[in-house]
This record gives structure tokens, C-alpha cells and sequence, in this order.
């Protein structure tokens, strides 16, 4: 496969795919926020402090650039519970390298809600009150989001990667509306000795989500609630720039990793700690320490933000893991929603496995 190629077609792509007129279009802060979480136990327990650090199979997620230093194909996991278990995220990635400098990868996530109650039929709006039996006529349904993602990573240097992830982003409620997107991510890698340095430039091209409604399925919420059906249209979601550096130390019995990540976003969003303009900032911590490269203790904050009357918000998020042999099995542990809210906390838990070098 021609490696000049492989690239090139990735940045086309979605560059044909970009829209054309963004003043035109309805910019969406939560346009692909199912995304915003993250992939990988280890990465999320540090707070997901980890556009320099990644260089597995996960990097297709967080700094496609990573992805070149993988020597050998390596498969992953990861299944997650968050709000208590409402929803479930679920997400599966394989790399492979097909040179000596490139490597491709695929993932695949699905982030939804399961078993909502449709209790539209249900009612009887005539009469207003529920059908008789209504229990008969309830049906469930879900609220997905899915993606896929096809990653690319070049080593150009020893020092230097760099790489490109095209998105494709599936969003459905049930059989009432559904969406679909399209984006690029670019990214840039570093490292020097104990240094890392990475950059991933998310979104690129600018994310162009369209959504479809299906009104008949919605007709009796006009007949029950006198509310306008909603109507499908086109949103975008920003690019957001990532910027990392983590620094790894070496101890007697192994070593310890900082990590420290900042997200630049210019959706004139300003929750975050740091707020310049219309761009805010959201900075990552994480740490690393390891017992010979087979135990792993992990933490971080994967938010820090200034709540209005309450100050300074910190989000923790902590895991360990280990490696026995080419298969690595990490857990991580977060208060998802903050430390003041009853939403409850998110459990996360991946395995990756490689399957030995190349030949």
C-alpha cells in the first residue's frame, strides 16, 4: 500500500467533506460531546492528560501521530457506566503497522442510553387521560451515538510523527430523529529522550452534523403537549485545539510519569478555569508510577473549573493496571459530574493485547 497515498486520501477526504459557509450554519456546543470522555482506562485515570503519552493503539483517539510507534498490531476494549450506570459507552480499536514508519487504525465507539419508556401511544389525548391497559401500549427505545474512526500515523523523524484521524459520527433517538456527521483530526508528536511533546488540532475541518426527524413518529406530541414538532437542520462543531507535555522520570524500581494537557476551545464557552475572549481553556493533570513496567498507579483531574459562588472545581479521577505478557488490563475510577453532584460516579475498565512483532 503506498503510504504517500494512504495519507494524502485521509486529509482529502475531509477536507471535501468540510463545510463551506460556517457563519451560515447553527454552531452546537454538545455537537459530539458523547466523544468528549475519552477512550482507554489508563488514559482517563490520568485525568485525561494524554495527547503526548499516547503511542498504542488508543492514539487513534488522542494524537493519531502516536499511532507510528506502535511495532506490532495491537487490539483494545473498553467498556464504561457512567451516571450511575444510565449510560454505557463501549469502544474497540485495532492498529497495525504497514511499513517500517505507518501505521493504520480503526475504532469504533457506540455511547448511549438503553431502555427509555415511550409512553406516547399510551395516552389518549382526547379524553386526556391514559388508554385503557396502558401498560400494553408502553414500548422502550434508545438514544445512541456511535463512531468511526480511521487513523493514520507517520513517523517522519526520530523525533517527529505526525498523523490524521477521519471521523464518521452516527447519532439516533429512538426512531424519532438521527443524524449524521463528518470531521477530520490532525496531530502532531514529539519526543526527545524523557520528553514527549503532542498536539492534536480536533474536529479540523469543522464537524458537519445533519439531522433528519421523523415526524410522524412524533405526532403525538403535538396532540399531547400542543408543542411545534422539532425540525431537522445542520449543526457544526467547533475545532478544539489540544496541547500536551509529559516528562517521565526513572526510579529505582521503575518510574513515574507527569503528564499535563491543555484543550483550547473558541465556542465562547467560559465554565472553564481559564477564559480569554470566546476562547476558553480546560487543563488536564495526570501522574503515572510504575513497579518495573508490570504494576501501574494512576491519577489525575480531568476538570478544573471555577463554579459561580463555589470557587475552584476539581475533578479527580484515579485506576491502576497491569501487564502479564502482550495482554495489559486497567481500571479507572471518576466522579464523572463533580464532587457536588448527585449523578454519580463512572467506572471504566479496557484490556489491550498486542500480537507480537512484525515480521
Amino acid at each position: 500500500m503506498n503510504r504517500s497515498f494512504v495519507f494524502t486520501f485521509l486529509f482529502v477526504t475531509a477536507a471535501l467533506l468540510a463545510p463551506a459557509d460556517v457563519a451560515a450554519q447553527r454552531v452546537a456546543k454538545y455537537g459530539a460531546d458523547f466523544l468528549a470522555g475519552g477512550v482507554g482506562a489508563r488514559a482517563l485515570a490520568m485525568g485525561g492528560a494524554y495527547i503526548s503519552v499516547a503511542d498504542d493503539v488508543y492514539a487513534g483517539f488522542w494524537n493519531p501521530a502516536g499511532l507510528s510507534t506502535l511495532s506490532e498490531m495491537e487490539a483494545s476494549y473498553m467498556h464504561a457506566e457512567r451516571f450511575s450506570g444510565i449510560v454505557s459507552f463501549d469502544y474497540a480499536g485495532f492498529a497495525m503497522p504497514f511499513s517500517e514508519k505507518s501505521v493504520l487504525g480503526v475504532s469504533l465507539i457506540r455511547s448511549g442510553v438503553n431502555d427509555i419508556k415511550n409512553t406516547l401511544d399510551a395516552w389518549d389525548a382526547e379524553r386526556n387521560q391514559p388508554k385503557p391497559d396502558p401498560s400494553s401500549l408502553i414500548t422502550t427505545f434508545s438514544a445512541a451515538d456511535y463512531a468511526l474512526l480511521i487513523s493514520y500515523g507517520k513517523k517522519v523523524s526520530d523525533s517527529w510523527s505526525v498523523g490524521a484521524t477521519s471521523k464518521i459520527i452516527y447519532r439516533s433517538i429512538g426512531d424519532f430523529a438521527s443524524a449524521w456527521g463528518y470531521s477530520m483530526d490532525v496531530g502532531a508528536r514529539f519526543q526527545s529522550g524523557n520528553w514527549k511533546l503532542g498536539a492534536t488540532l480536533q474536529d479540523a475541518t469543522t464537524m458537519l452534523q445533519s439531522w433528519s426527524v421523523n415526524t410522524d413518529a412524533l405526532v403525538n406530541i403535538r396532540d399531547v403537549f400542543g408543542d411545534d414538532l422539532p425540525e431537522g437542520g445542520t449543526e457544526l462543531v467547533l475545532p478544539v485545539l489540544r496541547l500536551g507535555g509529559a516528562h517521565y522520570a526513572n526510579l529505582s524500581f521503575g518510574g513515574l510519569l507527569v503528564a499535563l494537557d491543555a484543550d483550547f476551545a473558541f465556542d465562547n464557552y467560559a465554565v472553564n478555569a481559564i477564559s480569554v475572549g470566546s476562547t476558553s481553556i480546560h487543563p488536564r493533570l495526570g501522574a503515572e508510577l510504575n513497579y518495573h513496567q508490570i504494576v501501574f498507579l494512576r491519577g489525575g483531574f480531568n476538570r478544573i473549573q471555577t463554579v459561580k459562588g463555589e470557587g475552584l472545581d476539581l475533578t479527580p479521577s484515579v485506576g491502576a493496571g497491569f501487564v502479564l505478557g502482550s495482554a495489559a488490563v486497567d481500571y479507572g475510577f471518576g466522579d464523572f459530574a463533580g464532587l457536588v453532584s448527585d449523578l454519580g460516579y463512572s467506572h471504566r475498565v479496557s484490556v489491550k493485547y498486542g500480537f507480537g512483532n512484525r515480521e
